[in-house]
């Protein structure tokens, strides 16, 4: 198939101009419809801090739960949590890519124009100067992730009519479960986690726990191989998440009891 010619390399140049034939336009689009819907529904969410949790499952918009009495009701603890996961996603370098394409068109797509204005700098002044601190975020995110399994361990603890509790399998373990192998899928695929374990590092049977930083750096090479999955899937199935237990704790939907 031949190549098209580079997007100003013969007639005018400016933005969105170029030699393609296909639909380039339709990836940047729908990046930007889901990127948005995202945004919104996550905002609204973060905005109600009520009907987040019902025994014994809890959103992980709302995971790590802090909420001390002192805090007014209109404050959403939410606030004290998403810094961490979506910090790690903002800054996540897949994710810079697509929305750079998607919501600035700088540049839309491969061989098409931008704004002919742009000179390219890099990240290396303020707002994008910060996307340096995607490996502090991917620690916080981390962290986050591992409270998070701890979630869906308490969501196989049902209330029992004695006011204890027992073991248990509803719909909602299941979806919280999914949801975070989707997360860590991610989460463990992250370049600065990987490069963490085995970046710095020339000769692994040379190196002090070299087995095991090898081992580590395997598995965080295969998650990272479909990173860009990882990072659809689990936007989905955390916002699924969500969704499905704010049905649930409002009585909308039942909770199927699988165990």
């Amino acid at each position: 198939m031949a190549l098209a010619p580079a997007a100003g390399a013969h007639g005018p140049t400016g933005l969105g101009v170029t030699g393609r034939r296909d639909l380039w336009w339709a990836s940047p689009l729908a990046t930007f419809i889901v990127y948005a819907g995202f945004i919104v529904y996550g905002t609204w969410s973060a905005l109600h801090p009520s009907g987040y949790a019902v025994e014994p499952y809890l959103s992980p918009f709302f995971s790590p739960h802090f909420k001390p009495a002192w805090l007014p009701a209109w404050f959403s603890p939410a606030f004290f949590v998403l810094w961490a996961p979506l910090g790690f996603r903002f800054t996540c370098y897949y994710y810079r890519k697509s929305y750079y394409r998607s919501f600035m068109a700088d540049p839309p797509a491969c061989a098409v124009e931008e704004h002919r204005s742009r000179r390219y700098r890099g990240e290396t002044r303020f707002p994008w100067l910060l996307q340096n601190a995607h490996r502090f975020f991917a620690f916080a995110a981390t962290l986050v992730l591992l409270v998070l399994w701890y979630d869906v361990v308490v969501a196989f603890r049902f209330p029992a009519p004695d006011g204890g509790h027992r073991f248990g399998v509803g719909a909602g373990t299941v979806v919280m479960f999914v949801n975070c192998v989707m997360l860590s899928g991610y989460t463990f695929g992250c370049h600065s986690l990987r490069h963490l374990v085995g970046g710095g590092v020339d000769c692994f049977s040379c190196a002090r726990a070299g087995r095991l930083r090898y081992g580590l750096w395997s598995v965080a090479t295969r998650f990272n191989e479909r990173h860009m999955q990882w990072a659809w899937i689990s936007l989905f199935t955390v916002a699924l998440t969500d969704v499905y237990i704010r049905l649930v704790a409002a009585g909308t939907l039942p909770d199927a009891r699988l165990f």
